[in-house]
């Protein structure tokens, strides 16, 4: 959701990303699982691993997907096939792309979580900078995060289906 509108702007050469899934792209099932390790880790039990291989509940930890030969996980590898100058320009343009909100509030330390996001259409941006440790401005540090459910999954289909009619 951020990055194709930076990019029709100015084409995207390179990115570092770093993604944390929610459960909840791993379906219904690690949903349950996760609110069942919840109350297992709340009252001091083992938690129950049967989707995920440790526990997810209070934690984070690296994609559940292969790790490829190049030593990147599947879901790593998608971000950069789909991806390939962009700056100060961006928060205007970021501004602009419908189905995204920026929320850069570095006065009053505002910025988005997923939490917050949670239930929420739009896609939230902030932390918009120059990415100091590349030379000159070729170089963009950015912090997005949004609902797995509506923008990851459902809400995706039915702008799909909508494009369609």
């Amino acid at each position: 959701m951020a990055v194709t509108p930076l990019h029709r702007h100015s084409k995207v050469k390179r990115m570092v990303v770093s993604t944390y899934q929610a459960a909840s792209g791993a379906g219904a099932a690690a949903m349950r699982e996760l609110e069942l390790q919840t109350k297992e880790v709340l009252e001091g039990k083992p938690p129950t691993t049967k989707i995920f291989s440790r526990q997810y509940a209070f934690n984070l930890f690296s994609h559940n997907s292969a790790v490829l030969s190049n030593g990147y996980n599947e879901e790593k590898m998608k971000l950069v096939k789909e991806t390939r100058k962009i700056w100060d320009t961006a928060r205007e343009i970021l501004k602009r792309s419908p189905g995204l909100v920026v929320i850069d509030d570095r006065t009053a330390n505002n910025f988005p979580t997923p939490l917050e996001v949670s239930n929420k259409d739009d896609v939230a941006a902030s932390r918009i900078r120059r990415l100091v440790s590349q030379e000159g401005n070729y170089g963009l540090d950015i912090f997005v995060c949004g609902d797995q459910i509506r923008e990851g999954a459902a809400l995706n289909v039915v702008q799909i289906a909508e494009m369609l009619i």
